[in-house]
């Protein structure tokens, strides 16, 4: 079996939605309807809101930390840096992790999305 779709639960649509709208199709999704969007490889990603009076997302807490997307090229981790911080979000420095490249984006909740490339050979989470 393989991951078919990922949930995000929202503080807010209006803060949040501008920051997926623009990482998402960086990443290869298409909006397919109001707050889904879909890869190639028909992998889901819905965003919902959450309830009030919830906790928000903390770094060190239990649940989920981040998702790994695999980049093609590190190229493509600069891009992604590059235009999102060009288009006002915050954006972290590249981090080299044992020869890969990856930057770790955060949604306006804290939600980690991590873009990562790979060089030939080197184990997925190494």
């Amino acid at each position: 079996m393989n991951p078919d779709h990922l949930s995000i639960l929202v503080s807010s649509f209006e803060t949040s939605m501008p920051f997926y709208d623009a990482l998402l199709p960086l990443m290869g999704f298409d909006k397919i309807r109001p707050h889904i969007w879909k890869n190639a490889d028909c992998f889901f990603i819905q965003l919902r809101q959450a309830h009030q009076d919830t906790s928000p997302y903390e770094r060190n807490g239990a649940g989920m930390n981040h998702i790994g997307f695999g980049a093609p090229d590190a190229k493509t981790v600069v891009l992604i840096r590059d235009r999102m911080g060009a288009l006002g979000f915050e954006v972290p420095d590249i981090q080299r992790l044992n020869g890969a490249s990856a930057i770790f984006m955060m949604d306006p909740d804290g939600i980690r999305f991590e873009i990562i490339h790979y060089p030939p050979g080197m184990h997925v989470i190494s």
